[in-house]
């Protein structure tokens, strides 16, 4: 089943473009990172989906039906993120108790049991929490109502590392139980590589990559040899990262278009074929195309 499916949509901010001719299909039933750098159009792609914007151009569908303003849609989504409207004077407990109102598949037990073992006071006003606590909370209202369509926008945000350790569990192991459509956007995609079944990667608005982990893991590699033999390939394959690491010895990262023949004879001339973590493929696949930060301090380099 479909659950989501954009067709060449875009989103106008003014003179900013936030999405930009993005064409997208997800289907039921995935664990999803959604990836790109700070305003690649992350958070504005969820809420396209969640139905809390609508599109300048092109369409979108959520359970087969236009999201914006959709009640059908409204029931089985929900969109959490770290400035989630909330209520005045309402305490943790009175969240919980009212859920279920909203969200047909809301698990109270669970939310009670997770708020307590993340040591979250009942009678506390979310809104005076720590950021950290805060978002532990907000992921926990995420996770307990188990809504077909559950979009965690920075989930982990203000969290130490111990917590979110249990947070990256608490949502594999609740999707394992009760499967559904969950999609994270998040910048530590490197801790979540474990959890996700795909990644979509975008870029200034643009779709660059929607792609099973295991495949995107593979799409970038660094090769460490000879620079007698790594030369030959500069002009036939898209290098991201070019080191000399002396005595006629380079590092090269570049896009993984290698043939298994080719593979076999770097090996054969001793050349170290090495892959990345996620996150470093990530970050190559939308690395400036200007260059590093050391070219800023180069004499030719522009000013507006």
């Amino acid at each position: 089943m479909t659950v989501v499916e954009a067709m060449k949509v875009s989103k106008q901010y003014g003179p900013l473009t936030a999405i930009d001719q993005l064409s997208l299909h997800i289907d039921e039933h995935k664990l999803i990172g959604l990836v790109g750098r700070n305003g690649a159009g992350k958070s504005t792609l969820l809420k396209l989906i969640a139905g809390f914007i609508k599109p300048s151009a092109g369409t979108i569908k959520v359970f087969g039906a236009t999201p914006f303003n959709n009640l059908m849609v409204s029931a089985q989504t929900i969109l959490i993120y770290d400035r989630l409207p909330l209520v005045p004077s309402l305490t943790i407990e009175e969240y919980l108790e009212i859920m279920g109102q909203f969200y047909a598949n809301w698990d109270h037990e669970l939310a009670r049991k997770l708020c307590h073992y993340f040591e979250l006071n009942f009678k506390a006003d979310p809104a005076r929490l720590s950021k950290g606590q805060q978002n532990t909370f907000y992921t926990i209202l995420g996770i307990a109502t188990r809504s077909p369509l559950t979009l965690l926008d920075e989930p982990t945000l203000g969290m130490d590392k111990a917590v979110r350790t249990d947070i990256y569990r608490l949502i594999l192991k609740d999707y394992l139980h009760h499967p559904r459509t969950l999609i994270i956007s998040s910048h530590l995609i490197g801790e979540m590589a474990d959890l996700l079944e795909e990644i979509i990667l975008i870029d200034r608005g643009k779709l660059l990559v929607h792609q099973p982990v295991d495949e995107l893991s593979q799409a970038v590699i660094r090769l460490q040899g000879s620079q007698a033999i790594l030369d030959p390939l500069l002009n036939r394959f898209e290098v991201f990262e070019q080191h000399e690491l002396g005595k006629g010895t380079v590092s090269l990262v570049i896009k993984n278009e290698l043939s298994q023949s080719m593979i076999n004879h770097l090996k054969s001339k001793q050349v170290k074929i090495s892959p990345l973590a996620l996150d470093e493929v990530c970050v190559y696949l939308t690395k400036n195309s200007q260059g590093g930060i050391d070219d800023v301090f180069k004499d030719n380099w522009p000013v507006q």
